[in-house]
């Protein structure tokens, strides 16, 4: 039988257990856009201005690219410096935290990659199965 102390226990246990889901699912949101992750892979080479790192993205509109950084700067994996010449230069980096978050991404990607023609097996069996229902 339960007593209220085991009962006050198994409480924070659930709470702290959401919280921690809560995050993932924060965290996950922020970083899991279709840009968030290119724009990290592409700041871990080394630090990059906002035009060069549009030009290595590629397809980013130049609205797009400045929401992604301003949201990556806001959950501290992008650092930006302002070099006060005329016209002002803007460089972004990554942070500390966001040179950790580079290896998931790296080994994220790397995944992908490796396993990209089985996930598009499968999503042509499954095209193949809807067709003959």
């Amino acid at each position: 039988m339960a007593t209220p102390d085991n009962r006050m226990e198994t409480a924070s246990a659930c709470e702290g257990q959401v919280t921690a889901c809560e995050h993932i699912s924060r965290t996950l949101t922020r970083i899991s856009d279709k840009w968030s992750m290119l724009v990290v892979q592409v700041l871990g080479r080394g630090p990059c201005r906002f035009n060069a790192l549009r030009r290595e993205i590629g397809e980013i509109s130049q609205k797009v690219l400045a929401s992604t950084l301003r949201n990556l700067e806001e959950h501290g994996f992008v650092s930006r410096t302002v070099t006060p010449v005329t016209p002002p230069q803007v460089e972004y980096s990554l942070t500390p935290l966001g040179r950790e978050f580079l290896e998931p991404v790296r080994n994220f990607a790397e995944w992908v990659i490796a396993n990209a023609p089985r996930m598009d097996a499968a999503r042509a069996a499954y095209a193949d199965r809807r067709e003959r229902q």
